[in-house]
């Protein structure tokens, strides 16, 4: 698992990479969050390669909590996110 921030300066943005292995966990796997009001589907890791990925842009400064959606209704965590209400965060 990991998170890539990449910051737009000029536009006063932030596009945040959410990445996980290809086939762990098997099956899709969605990003849920505060950016995307939590909507199962709306962002689909899709595979690249030896990965899976999905990408949002927020503006600069937000603090994103978010949990992945897999399969089955399975519900996980990054472990290396810092905690949040309802999973884990990233501030951008």
């Amino acid at each position: 698992m990991s998170i890539k921030v990449t910051r737009q300066v000029k536009a006063g943005t932030a596009k945040v990479t959410f990445t996980l292995p290809a086939d762990d966990p098997q099956g899709p796997v969605s990003v849920l969050g505060t950016f995307n009001d939590w909507t199962p589907g709306v962002n689909a890791l899709k595979k690249r390669g030896e990965t899976r990925s999905t990408s949002v842009t927020v503006p600069a400064g937000t603090t994103l909590c978010f949990r992945y959606l897999g399969e089955g209704m399975n519900w996980f965590d990054d472990p290396d996110a810092t905690p949040c209400e309802h999973g884990g965060s990233v501030t951008v």
